[in-house]
């Protein structure tokens, strides 16, 4: 009006729109001061209120809630209802890390429980398949579809565990529940809680290790059973069996049991007629409790050590070793730093074991074996480079914290490294009550698998399964028998089943050629 223009109600919202946006004038234009002032102030609103404020509501309204969501899909806080035969997880550690690895191999579902959110994403961009939900929160485990689960592992605090297992045995009366523990003390609270079993990893290592160590004797332990058939791992220190190939040993024919692998410094290797059995090689066999027995007879010799065994840490896992080295009647002597862990003045020396002064009085220069217990896989690496350096001819037993790290304790001289993470998740695979497979050793399992088409009415000789696959056939099942170690002519007959040893490469050859 004051310009001498009038114009209609659209045309100034019109006008007011193509200034606050800054897209400019067009065809409407004041002339004078009064009029340019006035732009001047409409132009600096639409820069606050559009580029700046509209921008922010969208985003803090809109955009932002659409990016949550998307998000609350990848962490979600439900299972699809028709979940089932599914493993519940409590945590993301080095066990469970090794057990999805596991899981995912044999087609098991799982899930782990995160009660943080940005863990969950975290873990979900590592691929891994994770659920919100608070591990004491009972509606936690219903959204979890517990009552469906084959099984609910957790590897917490003791006390966490215990809660865990509370609230889901409050939640499902059968689904099992699987809970480790520290402390043994905290075995019975546990069970009292409602698990089904108790895994104190650190005995079960201990035990592990004791089990490899060379004190001596030649005896095959027994380390899995299927039905009626065992496998043992044998030393043969002090055996006849040294400086002979396995086809001048006659084992299958004089005792009954089959050499189905042998370990040469940690490594799993195929045996051939020709394998020489050296000081170190520890033989795998299968048989009956029968057949084992008369192994241990006529082979299992002991012979006097007069030095001890040395363990480097006096944890949890180094104590075990002791009492299962103990159990074998083989002395031993624990190296501590740490004065607070020594619980047997007797056994242990208070020292640092990088001394050499301190390995000196633990029998270093004498000792068959040592076994390095510690939880700091750098210092393992560390000392088994030191005791390999010191003694080239002695045993040397490492404990691996990480499975990545089995490759670089093997370079570093051990010759043999026990995972902690493989052997609490083969424990609790095991565990899952699976009658198809058993997780003998590291990378080592035993299957059983209806004999494949492409093999029926085939003899095992004519299948030549381990030629063309590294796993051996050392049982067949048929009409509720099992045929122990069958001979090489025998006929796989259809809807038998073939029990094989193999390691995990050689399975998935199987598998391959043969079908699933």
């Amino acid at each position: 009006m004051r310009e001498g223009q009038n114009f209609s109600y659209v045309t100034g919202f019109y006008w007011t729109l193509t200034v606050m946006s800054t897209l400019g004038f067009g065809d409407i234009t004041f002339h004078s001061d009064a009029g340019r002032l006035f732009s001047i102030v409409v132009l600096l609103s639409g820069m606050l209120f559009l580029l700046v404020l509209f921008p922010f509501t969208f985003i803090n309204f809109f955009y932002s809630p659409w990016m949550k969501a998307q998000e609350q899909t990848k962490v979600p806080s439900e299972l699809p209802k028709n979940t089932s035969g599914h493993v519940i997880l409590t945590r993301y550690g080095t066990v469970t890390e090794a057990l999805i690895k596991k899981l995912d191999r044999f087609n098991y579902n799982y899930v782990v429980l995160v009660s943080d959110f940005p863990e969950g994403l975290r873990l979900r961009e590592l691929g891994v398949k994770v659920m919100l939900g608070n591990l004491v929160d009972p509606e936690a485990y219903k959204a979890a579809r517990v009552e469906n689960a084959a099984l609910v592992a957790t590897t917490e605090s003791d006390v966490l565990n215990t809660n865990v297992a509370f609230t889901v045995r409050g939640v499902s009366k059968n689904v099992p529940i699987i809970a480790t523990c520290s402390s043994e003390h905290s075995v019975d609270i546990l069970k009292l809680a409602g698990s089904n079993q108790v895994l104190q990893l650190g005995e079960i290592l201990g035990v592990f290790l004791s089990r490899r160590a060379n004190g001596g004797d030649a005896s095959a332990h027994v380390i899995g059973k299927f039905d009626e058939l065992q496998i043992a791992e044998a030393m043969v220190t002090g055996s006849s069996l040294i400086g002979k190939m396995l086809k001048e040993t006659n084992l299958r024919q004089e005792i009954g049991v089959s050499v189905v692998g042998l370990w040469e410094r940690g490594k799993f290797k195929s045996p051939q007629p020709e394998t020489l059995i050296s000081e170190t090689t520890v033989l795998v066999l299968a048989g009956s409790q029968v057949q084992i027995d008369l192994y241990n007879n006529k082979y299992g010799v002991k012979s006097e050590i007069n030095s001890p065994v040395i363990i480097i840490g006096g944890g949890r896992v180094g104590r075990a070793t002791g009492r299962a080295l103990a159990n074998r009647q083989i002395d031993y002597r624990i190296i501590e730093k740490d004065v607070t862990r020594i619980y047997d003045r007797e056994k242990t020396i208070f020292g640092d074991a990088a001394e050499l002064e301190i390995l000196q009085m633990a029998g270093i220069k004498d000792s068959p074996c040592v076994i390095i217990t510690t939880h700091d896989d750098d210092v393992n690496v560390y000392l088994t480079i030191y005791c390999r350096m010191l003694r080239s001819d002695i045993q040397v037993i490492t404990r691996s914290s990480l499975e990545r790290n089995l490759g670089t304790m093997h370079r570093a001289g051990a010759d043999f490294v026990m995972s902690y993470a493989s052997m609490g998740a083969n424990t609790i695979l095991n565990l899952l009550q699976r009658s198809d497979i058993l997780m003998v050793a590291e990378g080592l399992d035993l299957i059983k698998v209806k004999v494949p088409q492409k093999l029926e009415g085939r003899s095992i000789m004519e299948s030549s399964i381990r030629k063309e696959t590294g796993c051996t056939v050392i049982a067949i099942r048929a009409n509720e028998e099992v045929n122990i170690n069958p001979d090489p002519h025998t006929i796989l007959a259809k809807n038998s089943e073939i029990i094989l040893i193999g390691t995990v490469e050689s399975e998935n050859r199987f598998f391959e050629i043969y079908g699933k």
